[in-house]
């Protein structure tokens, strides 16, 4: 499933999914970062470790693939491609954040 728009605040550090069933998911940069499924990132987690990452850090770069998007953070990572379908997922755990509007 896709997003019918991306939205991504630089002030407020968070990625904004709208999906075809009229939900919203609003995730931290940080977390994002944190969650990143490249190979490395989770050859960490398997170790059951969490990458460390500042809570500063931004998105700065949204490239689509099709199935998903890479993103591209301030610290210079880079190499996470999101599929979609996991995105979803990450907006509807408990690391969710939900902003007061």
């Amino acid at each position: 499933m896709n997003p019918l728009a991306v939205g991504n605040s630089q002030s407020e550090r968070t990625l904004r999914l709208s999906w075809p069933d009229g939900s919203e998911s609003l995730l931290s940069h940080a977390e994002l970062r944190r969650q990143c499924p490249c190979s490395q990132c989770r050859a960490f987690s398997l170790r059951g470790l969490t990458p460390l990452v500042d809570d500063r850090v931004r998105l700065i770069e949204l490239n689509p693939q099709g199935y998903g998007v890479q993103l591209v953070f301030s610290d210079g990572h880079q190499r996470g491609i999101y599929p979609w379908e996991y995105l979803a997922k990450l907006g509807s755990s408990p690391l969710r954040i939900l902003a007061e509007t």
